[in-house]
């Protein structure tokens, strides 16, 4: 079976915040088209998109799930996205690979914070856009409020491409300002009727905006428009694909996907007004350290890339593509040029939700998988043999909530990493690292849900338990003042003894210069052949501090006098007895506890700067100052680590959703006296347990 011809494809992301009904609609539109005999729903579990037990359990979208369908000769992939910012990776990846994005809105709630982001986010990839207001027959379901929303926030190019007869319980149809015509969905599938006489004049008003901002996109149509002259179906269309591909036309439709309510006419709004992956044009990579384009050519050579993987129990790793040169076959020997890495593509995959349909080609423009490639992931690249074609990865956002993970059964070390290392493989926003200091295994996620169902799905598939607890924060301790004592080891025993015997002086260094060892011992009191064991005596006994039980740090130490015994003496002896010299030293050198200072940027609405400033003194915070991010504005400030531990929630509390952070290391400072005793006793108490 040959490839699909790419002018015949429409690739389109569902996209949309939380509970906008992306899943349901998805269901819909397989079900109209014919692509599955029945309906599933998400209460029930039973819907194509949401096949994952996790998303079946919660009733939410956590990864994106890619269904095709044919309507009217055209070739459709459709990415049904999360809508929860908690796993808004996918989002992103599906975004890298569609030329339209199937916006969708809930009648009821109107315009929410997650659709500006993708807005901007389409906005920045010259992502097409057309707008679903979905739930119309919802109590306080408002299509002119949801399409006032729109233009508020995103211009006058989003204009009404249908209008709803009714609402709420009376929503029983629409009218088509396209066509001109009205259907009425009273008997469960659409029936054509005339207009409604009550909405003759809204009818004409929004005909007039819709043509008004589809004609300025051809010449000729908006000639012809204000003549008054007769504009054909085909003028009208070509205009409005125009107008789409150019991002100054965003036709917004009503309807309800439980329903089936407004289907078609989306459905004919995908084929005539996202543009297909020839219409496009070239895009743009690397080729052997040079930007090159890439025109959607069957003959030129394979380029695709992989946006999405997933860990099947049954298929091993699936990596899920996009072609955007050339032709992947069955059966074909392939090249990773981000691994160095040769490749051998077994069965190529159509995906419909879990289903597996094996293809034997997908040419330039068409979204796929294929299962078993040993050395690739996402943001990878695929060529013909030979190939050096790299895309640009993808950007991702940064954790910012973490949890340490330990297991719930001794001895589950190994199967709980196994299990972390697959679902990063899956997960590119997961994060997990082991804290040297604290030695706790660290996994961060976009917040406590995210980490959380990470949690769930180590437990459902590769039977790992874990439980999840705050982490440590990776205190240090230092010195203030120079000190010096002695550290002696004298044992008897029946046979040869233990003798060491040191005398050490600590010394404060500036902050950030780590450890220094100096030997200043003359007229060999202290053998050569034992120096090395005062210096590894000193490091291990720094390895824990007498305050809070971390790391010493920012010291030199030097040892300058001592003694030793021609038998008992023995590099342990006076490991041993600098260890002992060490401890008594710093005791008398004024201790602190250091934290880490983190330095953040905190993106908000202009309305909550106040706020987020007010909370961040609350804190500890330090703000350095502001500066304007688009419609945001971005707060920089320097605040301890141990003050952020839970702010993701918080944040999102305060902001109703709309801020965000960044957060990196910058510095350790000195712990108020104050804390310092907290987390001294909190340590002492952890000792006790132990």
């Amino acid at each position: 079976m040959p490839a699909a011809d790419s002018a015949k494809i429409r690739n389109v992301a569902a996209i949309g915040h939380r509970g906008t009904g992306k899943t349901s609609l998805t269901e819909a539109i397989l079900f109209i088209a014919g692509a599955i005999n029945r309906q599933g729903t998400v209460e029930q579990g039973t819907t194509v998109a949401d096949w994952d037990e996790d998303e079946k359990k919660r009733q939410l979208s956590i990864s994106a799930s890619l269904c095709n369908f044919n309507w009217r000769d055209r070739n459709v992939n459709l990415l049904d996205t999360p809508g929860d910012p908690s796993f808004h990776a996918d989002t992103i990846a599906s975004l890298q690979v569609v030329e339209g994005a199937l916006m969708v809105v809930n009648a009821a709630a109107g315009l929410e914070v997650q659709h500006e982001r993708l807005w901007s986010q389409c906005d920045a990839g010259g992502v097409s856009r057309i707008v679903m207001v979905n739930m119309m027959d919802r109590e306080r379901a408002d299509f002119l409020g949801a399409l006032e929303q729109l233009v508020d926030s995103f211009g006058t190019g989003a204009v009404a491409a249908t209008l709803p007869i009714g609402a709420e319980d009376g929503f029983s149809g629409i009218v088509d300002l396209l066509t001109q015509k009205a259907y009425s969905y009273e008997g469960g599938k659409p029936s054509e009727i005339p207009v409604p006489d009550d909405m003759a004049g809204m009818v004409e008003e929004h005909r007039e905006k819709l043509m008004d901002a589809v004609a300025e996109n051809d010449d000729a149509v908006m000639e012809k428009y204000l003549e008054g002259e007769e504009i054909s179906n085909e003028e009208l269309y070509s205009a409005l694909k125009a107008g789409v591909m150019a991002g100054t036309v965003f036709p917004v439709t009503a309807g309800c996907a439980t329903r089936n309510i407004g289907i078609g006419p989306l459905l004919d709004l995908i084929v005539d007004a996202v543009p297909s992956p020839a219409r496009r044009g070239p895009v743009k990579a690397i080729d052997r350290g040079e930007e090159t384009e890439l025109a959607c050519d069957a003959q030129g050579p394979l380029a695709a890339f992989v946006f999405k993987t997933m860990a099947d129990p049954f298929s091993g790793r699936i990596n899920i593509f996009r072609v955007f040169s050339g032709e992947l076959k069955s059966d074909s020997n392939i090249y990773n040029p981000v691994s160095k890495s040769k490749e051998r593509a077994g069965h190529l995959l159509r995906l419909q939700g879990k289903e597996h349909i094996p293809v034997d080609v997908l040419g330039p423009g068409d979204i796929g998988a294929v299962a078993k490639l040993k050395a690739t992931g996402t943001s990878d690249s695929l060529c013909g043999e030979g190939g050096e074609i790299i895309f640009p990865p993808l950007k991702f956002p940064n954790p910012v909530m973490s949890f340490a993970v330990e297991p719930k059964s001794k001895g589950d070390e190994e199967k709980v990493g196994t299990a972390l290392k697959r679902l990063q493989e899956e997960d590119p926003t997961l994060v997990v690292k082991r804290d040297e200091q604290t030695n706790e295994l660290i996994v961060s996620g976009l917040s406590q849900v995210h980490v959380e169902v990470v949690v769930d799905r180590m437990k459902r598939r590769f039977g790992a338990e874990v439980n999840l607890k705050p982490p440590r924060v990776p205190y240090l301790e230092t010195i203030r003042k120079t000190a010096q004592a002695q550290g002696k080891y004298k044992k008897q025993t029946g046979g040869r003894g233990q003798y060491g015997d040191a005398w050490l002086r600590v010394e404060p260094l500036p902050r950030g210069a780590g450890f220094e060892f100096k030997d200043e011992v003359v007229g060999g009191v202290i053998p050569r052949g034992f120096i090395p064991a005062v210096e590894k005596g000193v490091v291990e006994s720094m390895k824990e501090g007498e305050l809070s039980g971390s790391p010493i740090v920012d010291i030199k130490v030097t040892v300058y006098d001592g003694s030793h015994h021609a038998v008992d003496s023995s590099e342990m002896a006076f490991k041993i007895a600098a260890s002992m010299g060490l401890k008594k030293a710093i005791s008398d050198a004024d201790l602190v506890i250091l934290e880490p200072i983190m330095s953040a940027q905190v993106t908000v609405p202009e309305a909550n700067v106040g706020d987020v400033i007010g909370d961040m003194n609350s804190r500890r915070g330090k703000v350095l100052g502001m500066e304007p991010k688009g419609k945001m504005n971005q707060v920089n400030v320097e605040v301890p680590l141990a003050e952020m531990l839970s702010y993701a929630p918080d944040l999102r509390s305060m902001t109703g959703g709309r801020g965000d952070y960044t957060m990196e290391f910058l510095r350790y400072e000195e712990v108020p006296a104050h804390l310092a005793r907290k987390i001294m006793e909190q340590a002492q108490a952890e000792k006790e347990e132990k």
